[in-house]
């Protein structure tokens, strides 16, 4: 019978776990033991008697990891955390190759099979297993709410007897899933919302959502979109004319919000220093990219810097900000992947080779992923 370790996360502020009451019961029923490290839970609000409750043993650290077969954790766990887990163990998790890949060559070393759950293909079968997506969608709207909340003002047109408020006015720029989630709860909210991109077949889904479409029509036979429908490097040409579509645009602003990510790479500067200078006092910009060198000029993860009178602000990690939510849908993406490849005769789950070969980091005490052999 195959034994599955859930861990408690130990980097500072992370908040979720890699399992919930809902989905140690699914796991179960497909015939695996679920161990759960106390405390877990805690701060998604799942206390360790929901997990025994579901079926789960709870224990210590030493307890839940020995012999364990599988271990899910959020972020990749250091070596030192699975001693005594089975050789060859296979760790499930968040792992940031690129960011830990001291982490990577470590887990490597000491045997184990190491999958990042963040590079789960683009592809239709592998949605309900993408936790990428399932996390930006949260983190969009977490964005919204706290330009909300550090916004001096209200986000619709009110009409009272005093006199009207105008609705504030929202830039995405970037409309992957924490995009379009972002214009979504911008709408909700009442604000005007406009959007941008630099994959042009994003125009539709931002009219779709009732924003307005602002896009680099200049520079032509530029598409932006490479493999998994991730955004690309643009060229030099296309970054003048976005800067200078921007900058004229982004002066009317009251919220902007900035998504843009490049997988393996540093994040991309959307705003720079002068472009904060033109807009209006009070305004409000989130960076979701902080942690991953800013799309912003000047942003700092987990701080509100004010430049020119804007506030600038943006989480190290916006998901853990809801951890009840975003501890339910990482842990139905890892209960997906299981069980989608969950062999019955052999009580464990063998992966196959599109998504296998996708995801895999380590295996055989080596490095085998593509993407980190250079």
């Amino acid at each position: 019978m195959t034994t599955i370790a859930i861990l408690r996360e130990r980097a500072a502020g992370e908040t979720r776990v890699a399992a919930t009451p809902e989905t140690v019961g699914k796991l179960a029923k497909l015939g695996a033991t679920v161990r759960v490290e106390a405390g877990a839970g805690q701060s998604a609000s799942i206390r360790d008697a929901d997990f025994a409750d579901a079926g789960a043993t709870v224990g210590d650290l030493s307890g839940t990891v020995n012999g364990a077969d599988i271990v899910l954790g959020v972020a990749a766990p250091e070596p030192a955390l699975l001693d005594g887990a089975k050789p060859g163990a296979m760790v499930a998790a968040i792992c940031d190759p690129f960011g830990r890949r001291d982490n990577v060559d470590a887990l490597a070393q000491a045997g184990y099979e190491v999958l990042a759950m963040e590079f789960m293909p683009r592809i239709t079968r592998a949605q309900s297993m993408d936790v990428l997506s399932s996390q930006s969608n949260l983190a969009g709207y977490k964005a919204v709410l706290a330009c909300a909340d550090n916004f001096g003002r209200a986000f619709p047109m009110m009409m009272t007897a005093a006199g009207t408020i105008p609705a504030a006015r929202a830039f995405v720029m970037g409309v992957g899933v924490a995009g379009l989630q972002a214009i979504a709860t911008a709408k909700r909210l009442g604000a005007q919302v406009s959007a941008t991109d630099v994959r042009s077949a994003t125009r539709e889904q931002i009219e779709s959502l009732g924003a307005k479409p602002i896009f680099v029509d200049k520079v032509e036979g530029i598409e932006g979109e490479g493999s998994g429908g991730y955004a690309t490097e643009m060229s030099d040409e296309y970054k003048a004319a976005q800067a200078e579509l921007v900058s004229s645009h982004i002066a009317r602003q009251d919220i902007v919000i900035t998504t843009a990510l490049i997988p393996g790479r540093a994040a991309p500067r959307l705003i720079t220093d002068e472009q904060i200078a033109t807009m209006k006092n009070g305004s409000v910009i989130f960076d979701l990219a902080v942690a991953q060198g800013g799309n912003v000029e000047g942003s700092v993860p987990d701080t509100t810097v004010e430049r020119h009178g804007v506030k600038i602000i943006g989480y190290a990690n916006t998901p853990a900000h809801l951890p009840a939510d975003a501890s339910a849908l990482l842990a139905r993406n890892f209960y997906n992947f299981l069980s989608a490849f969950w062999d019955e005769e052999k009580g464990a789950p063998v992966l196959d080779e599109e998504i296998g070969d996708a995801i895999r980091l380590t295996q055989g005490g080596k490095v085998v992923h593509e993407r980190l052999s250079s």
